[in-house]
């Protein structure tokens, strides 16, 4: 379910609530193909299906920047910003990626806001615990700290 605050105090208000977590995603072949093209990072594991079905992940895995660059469309599942004037992405922090994820696999988020704090210009920085979870697995696919500012 999707929190909606609005305007700068109620994003304070959610200093230290847990976001819950989105839906489930499926990362398919043709998404990390996509992202291949986009990034030229055409390595083997990522998109030749057959050899990597005798490489190390027994299929083609997902890029660890594909799977970060998700975080995007799968925490605006999770929070919905109003009555600001502009949002950034300030940046990341620790960011892990403890288990691939294979082609087929479902993905989601689960966050949590770990602090909100004043920032000049009449605004705020928003730090977030990230975890990409992936189906039917004990390990996250990717562990972040994510920091948005949101400005009045």
């Amino acid at each position: 379910m999707t929190t909606t605050v609005h305007g700068l105090a109620e994003i304070k208000a959610l200093a230290g609530r847990d976001l819950g977590r989105g839906a489930w995603l499926e990362v398919t072949q043709d998404r990390v193909n996509t992202f291949a093209d986009a990034t030229d990072d055409h390595q083997w594991i990522h998109v030749d299906p057959e050899r990597a079905a005798a490489g190390p992940f027994g299929g083609p895995i997902a890029h660890g920047y594909l799977t970060l660059s998700l975080l995007v469309p799968l925490f605006t599942e999770l929070l919905d910003i109003q009555g600001v004037k502009m949002s950034v992405n300030y940046g990341l922090d620790r960011v892990r990626f403890p288990s691939p994820v294979r082609v087929g696999a479902k993905i989601r988020l689960a966050a949590t806001v770990v602090s909100v704090e004043d920032v000049p210009g009449d605004g705020v920085q928003m730090l977030l615990d990230f975890t990409v979870e992936i189906d039917g697995s004990a390990k996250p696919a990717c562990v972040a700290r994510a920091i948005y500012r949101h400005y009045a």
